[in-house]
């Protein structure tokens, strides 16, 4: 997350009702509402474990 109270978290580590009051407000335009959007839908059907087994694989760059 680029900015806020969760800036440098990974989108999939956002807190679900997070991501659920974005869906609600409305997402932000660009790349970033984009991926918002994909996360709320990974979040919705419980395909959060995809995500985590990549980031397992391929950890974030120091």
């Amino acid at each position: 997350m680029p900015f806020g109270k969760y800036e440098g978290k990974f989108l999939i580590d956002l807190p679900e009702y997070y991501v659920v009051w974005y869906n609600n407000k409305g997402f932000p335009k660009g790349e970033l509402g984009e991926q918002l959007k994909l996360i709320y839908e990974l979040k919705l059907n419980g395909l959060e474990e995809l995500i985590r087994n990549i980031k397992k694989r391929y950890p974030k760059p120091h």
